[in-house]
């Protein structure tokens, strides 16, 4: 393996600490001293009272569409598919049980909401496709019913063949994401990271398959990734579920990082049933045909982190892509890919090969950063 860190990508990622740290500062500062500019809140909200010279708004949309940058939501549920698509944006839910946004599009519908007729993307209930948008205590969620339909048998005419429905998609024009004291709930595909650099704190994200995935640069830092459980039935001893499938360029020092984070589960999630991760190659198009991605060598690293005994024995697991004759049966391993674990504890930890640890100099590199990181958000 290369170096973890190469001398640019230290660069960049010291950049990104520092102006997390100011970002940080800026949601706490918005929080203390209520510097909002518009108020969204159903009828009879209490917290109208309390803000009642901004002007108010029925929906996340309409204060977005009115041009507003700090938002405050009021509890409650709001049905609706939001993008965000300006700078400097920032949404902070009131109250001690975070307002919930919520929206039931999966992908093989949702195509309609893409700019490339994609699916995936398209069903995120928040997208965020700006630099340096905030979140704070908010409740995410995909709400199509992934599990009545994974349970249906593959010839019933009621099931979705395109079940993905994605709850938060950190889209190709986002950077400087910072998600905290939030929760982000799907079920396959929750969190989309598909731009540049994010950050959640303090925060929790559930999902099934693959439920962390894409090619940006995204750190979780304590933070609780809860697998769920299948709507389908699985023999004893079957992978179930993925945590993470990176698509990470092999020209990218980081992919997704879990520090000092705990990997739980629900209720009905066996042991030994899911894996860290797999390797995701995007179908591409090349001048020489449509195949999946040489380049996303997918990089996760779970660093001090606790892990619960669902959490698959060999640790991760492969994945298959399409081959040059256009065929799904190009397999990806975990070997070629970047994958890595350093100070793992809980009961879902083996010392095994296939669970492979970062060198000393390596390991010396990541405590840096995470120690800058450290300084950086409590300063």
């Amino acid at each position: 393996m290369k170096s973890f860190i190469k001398s640019t990508g230290a660069a960049r990622i010291a950049q990104f600490v520092v102006l997390v740290a100011f970002v940080m500062l800026g949601v706490h500062q918005a929080r203390g001293e209520s510097r909002f500019d518009a108020l969204v809140a159903p009828p009879g909200s209490e917290s109208a009272d309390k803000f009642s010279g901004l002007p108010r708004y029925g929906s996340i949309a309409g204060a977005l569409q009115a041009g507003h940058s700090q938002i405050a939501v009021a509890p409650g549920d709001y049905y609706e598919k939001l993008t965000i698509n300006r700078d400097q944006v920032t949404l902070t839910g009131l109250g001690q049980k975070p307002p919930r946004i919520f929206f039931d599009a999966y992908a093989g519908m949702a195509g309609v909401y893409h700019r490339d007729d994609w699916g995936t993307p398209g069903s995120a209930t928040v997208t965020i496709n700006a630099v340096g948008v905030r979140l704070h205590n908010l409740h995410i969620e995909n709400s199509f019913d992934f599990l009545a339909n994974d349970g249906r048998d593959k010839d019933d005419p009621a099931r979705v063949r395109h079940a993905q429905a994605v709850a938060l998609l950190l889209d190709i024009g986002s950077d400087l994401t910072v998600v905290t004291d939030s929760v982000i709930d799907g079920y396959q595909d929750t969190v989309f990271a598909d731009g540049g650099r994010s950050y959640f704190y303090n925060s929790r994200i559930s999902g099934n398959v693959d439920f962390i995935f894409g090619d940006g640069l995204v750190v979780f830092d304590h933070c609780e990734i809860v697998s769920r459980k299948r709507g389908k039935a699985f023999k004893s001893g079957d992978i179930q579920g993925h945590i993470t499938a990176p698509s990470t360029n092999v020209q990218q020092p980081y992919g997704l990082i879990f520090i000092n984070s705990r990997l739980t589960r629900e209720d009905g999630v066996p042991d030994n049933s899911v894996s860290l991760g797999r390797p995701w190659h995007p179908t591409t198009t090349f001048t020489d045909g449509r195949y999946a991605d040489p380049n996303a060598i997918g990089s996760a690293v779970y660093l001090d982190t606790w892990m619960d005994a669902h959490i698959r024995k060999e640790g991760w697991a492969s994945m298959t892509g399409t081959a040059r004759d256009g065929t799904k049966s190009r397999v990806f391993t975990p070997e070629e890919s970047r994958f890595y674990e350093y100070r793992s504890s809980g009961p879902g930890v083996m010392n095994r090969p296939s669970r492979r640890r970062l060198s000393h100099s390596e390991t010396v590199d990541l405590e840096q950063f995470v120690t800058q990181l450290k300084v950086a958000l409590t300063d």
